[in-house]
């Protein structure tokens, strides 16, 4: 950690970097108590059909509210940002999914350094996708980490840290918005209390990784319980979403449960007003909603009718290629 001075906590000048609208309550927690002195985000990029200019979340913000913004392209060996961030005056600088990697010679300019606002209980799930893999994992608890950055991947020593129950409805959506609103709070103790923290080495001999999603990490695995299934449709909610295939046709899948039922992984079991019960390795998951490619999602039972598909019928297998 940076060396303590002596200072004011409710003085701080704090940078804010991060990108996406998940940063938001952060952004906005910070400046209702201490002085945001420059936000950095992402460069503006192409949305949509028409690939109209956009900004990022936590950037469009910022103009709104008036604050000093910077957009670097790249951080490493770039000088006249580092003159930016050192002439803000920042005492400490907080990154909350902000979505590059921090050079040491970024890192040491403000006199606290770095704090980052990491989604899991580090060491577990060190990585771009925490929350996504906690579900996938079959997690029941997760939390927030506070933590002082180093230049690894989320390897700093731990400053705060407070756990979250996962509510067993939840997809990566509910959970996202559960966090953000709890690292909103604990990065604003943890500015409050940053001549006072002491900072605790992480264990790497328990860390646990939690690499950037792909498509592939969406598609079902029939082979697992329909446990794994569910957690793992829960996990890829916001993207890539849970993805089977039938024949070789693509079928987007959610309002996944387990359910009893047993047979050949892949099967249909039964097809009810309640859903499409597929089998799995072990025990059996029932579907809700079906969206076929380039058509609205339907009721698995309408779809099912539509589509000839009954009892008896077996999506296909898919695993992971071996590395």
């Amino acid at each position: 950690m940076a060396e303590h001075i002596s200072n004011n906590s409710l003085d701080l000048k704090v940078a804010f970097f991060g990108s996406p609208a998940f940063a938001l309550p952060v952004l906005e927690a910070i400046r209702g108590q201490f002085e945001v002195v420059l936000v950095v985000a992402q460069p503006d990029k192409p949305v949509g059909r028409g690939l109209k200019l956009t900004p990022p979340p936590v950037a469009a913000r910022a103009r709104e509210l008036g604050l000093p913004l910077a957009q670097p392209k790249k951080l490493r060996n770039n000088a006249e940002f580092a003159a930016v961030l050192r002439d803000s005056g920042a005492d400490v600088a907080v990154t909350c999914a902000y979505g590059k990697i921090l050079p040491a010679s970024v890192l040491n300019i403000p006199r606290y350094g770095f704090l980052n606002t990491h989604t899991s209980l580090l060491p577990k799930y060190r990585g771009a996708a925490p929350i996504q893999w906690a579900l996938i994992g079959g997690e029941t608890v997760t939390g927030t980490t506070i933590m002082q950055t180093d230049e690894g991947m989320d390897t700093g020593p731990v400053l705060l840290q407070e756990k979250l129950p996962i509510e067993p409805h939840w997809t990566s959506l509910e959970l996202s918005e559960a966090l953000s609103r709890q690292a909103a709070q604990l990065i604003v103790q943890a500015l409050a209390n940053i001549d006072t923290l002491r900072p605790q080495p992480q264990d790497n001999a328990q860390a646990t990784h939690a690499p950037m999603l792909t498509k592939e990490d969406g598609f079902v695995r029939w082979q697992e319980s329909a446990q794994q299934i569910v957690s793992r449709s829960r996990g890829v909610a916001a993207w890539p979403q849970t993805t089977a295939f039938l024949q070789g046709a693509r079928l987007k899948l959610s309002g996944l449960s387990a359910v009893q039922g047993s047979g050949k992984a892949g099967e249909v079991l039964r097809v009810t007003d309640a859903g499409l019960v597929v089998a799995a390795g072990d025990g059996a998951v029932q579907i809700q909603t079906v969206q076929p490619e380039t058509k609205k999602p339907q009721q698995a039972h309408v779809w099912a009718a539509a589509a000839g598909v009954g009892k008896g019928a077996t999506f296909d297998l898919w695993e992971p290629a071996q590395p």
